[in-house]
């Protein structure tokens, strides 16, 4: 099992369903999004700040595996952890549905950083590596 380093709970809303009554797809990816920028602001990293000083941080790649679907209403947490390979940051996302902890996303999203227009490393990002 990953080590995870940040959780946030949240709640299926009933217009992320699609006509099987199930949540959409494209949603899970909002949810791990949700989830980095909450953890990235709770450390007091802010992208717009970062955006003024000409540094942006984005996705590069995605990998979802999708366990168990959630339907309206359903409570789950989203898990991070987070891990540097050369230039990329690599963050394990995981989705859980409560109260059973039932596995229903596992991801990993690589996100590099842009400064001034070239790839480069970001000592704000470095220092919330493990």
């Amino acid at each position: 099992m990953p080590t995870y380093i940040y959780s946030l709970e949240m709640q299926v809303r009933d217009y992320e369903c699609d006509l099987q009554g199930i949540v959409n797809n494209a949603n899970y990816q909002h949810y791990t999004e949700h989830t980095r920028h909450e953890f990235l602001r709770s450390q007091g990293v802010s992208f717009a700040e970062l955006h003024e000083r000409g540094i942006d941080a984005v996705v590069a790649r995605m990998q979802l595996q999708f366990k168990t679907p959630l339907r309206s209403t359903d409570r789950f947490v989203s898990k991070l952890g987070l891990r540097k390979e050369g230039i990329k940051y690599v963050f394990v996302q995981d989705l859980y549905r409560l109260p059973d902890l039932k596995p229903v996303l596992k991801s990993t999203v690589e996100a590099v950083c842009v400064v001034n227009g070239k790839m480069a490393h970001c000592a704000e990002l470095d220092r919330l590596v493990p």
